[in-house]
């Protein structure tokens, strides 16, 4: 399948946060949504093809290697956080691509400031770092839980009715630093109802290769659903920006989600549109002396061979993609 850029935007675009508009996630947001697609029969076909898209434009962000990529992934719990991150990443590059799991903070990082764990797994240049959860923690599970402030330490001046406005204003000009170095900033919440959740939380404790996902405390967590939704809310609408959007993924289909999470952060690269670099003709006469060595050692048409080599393997591809079809 033939990937548009202009039609991938057009897609991704779909469930962007519009900065400056009110968000009310109970209203126009639908998490059963599936934007008028019905679950095709090769959606798992659609998919790797979108992570074959991703893979291209990976390897000229890496080869680059001036710019980086933060994509933030936020979601309640059983939201499908993990699986969009195994299905969406799966055919990067590893050495050019890493994520980053945000727990409960640990003694050392209540020592430093709230964006402080964060600073340490930016990604580098020609990097995407995938942040599941974020520093967003801190203006929502804070701000249900407003008790975890008192491991934070803070100077009295600063508590008070203005903390969560002052943070979302931090958090702006922290992503906004960000983007003037060279590393963009997207940020994906994962929208799952509070049925499919439920019936989630059922699947992990009825089969027993899920028994390993469930937690207690997240069944705990639901009583306060109303008040994540009102925190995601003014998330949502205080800090989605031009420069650091934020979108909103339909998740009660999960097979959909991962499409659409792909969709974004493809349409990010292509926006990026990160370039190979130039090979300057002194290097370019210094690689044809080498070939000349090269080719007098080993002989033949290397391209060629290599092309030979990899055949196989794309005839296998075609062989399972014709039979899927099947």
């Amino acid at each position: 399948m033939k990937i548009k850029p202009s039609e991938l935007k057009e897609f991704a675009g779909r469930f962007a946060v519009k900065p400056g508009v009110k968000i009310d996630l109970k209203k126009g947001f639908e998490p059963g949504d599936t934007a008028g697609y019905e679950k095709p029969e090769n959606a798992a076909e659609l998919l790797h093809d979108g992570v074959e898209f991703l893979a291209s434009y990976q390897e000229k962000l890496y080869a680059e290697n001036a710019r980086g990529l933060l994509v933030v992934l936020q979601a309640l719990d059983a939201a499908g956080k993990d699986s969009t991150i195994e299905h969406v990443m799966s055919g990067l590059n590893p050495t050019a691509c890493q994520v980053y799991s945000f727990k409960a903070p640990s003694a050392e990082e209540l020592d430093h400031d709230y964006l402080w764990r964060a600073w340490k797994v930016l990604p580098a240049r020609g990097n995407i770092a995938i942040h599941n959860r974020s520093y967003y923690e801190e203006v929502l599970v804070v701000r249900v839980h407003p008790e975890f402030l008192n491991g934070q330490r803070l100077p009295k001046g600063t508590l008070g009715k203005g903390l969560w406005q002052q943070r979302f204003k931090e958090i702006n000009n922290f992503e906004k630093y960000l983007v003037d170095n060279g590393f963009e900033v997207i940020k994906i919440f994962l929208n799952v109802s509070k049925e499919e959740q439920c019936k989630r939380q059922l699947a992990r404790i009825d089969t027993p290769e899920k028994n390993w996902k469930f937690n207690a405390g997240d069944i705990e967590e639901r009583k306060y659903w109303d008040d994540y939704i009102a925190a995601y809310d003014d998330v949502l609408t205080r800090t989605s920006t031009g420069y650091a959007p934020w979108y909103v993924v339909p998740a009660d289909a999960k097979w959909f989600a991962r499409i659409v999470v792909a969709a974004i952060i493809a349409d990010k690269l292509v926006q990026m549109d990160p370039q190979f670099p130039t090979v300057s003709e002194e290097d370019k006469q210094a690689m044809l002396t080498c070939r000349e060595g090269l080719a007098a050692e080993c002989g033949g048409d290397a391209v060629e061979a290599q092309k030979a080599e990899d055949q196989p393997n794309e005839e296998k591809k075609k062989g399972k993609k014709k039979g899927k079809k099947k």
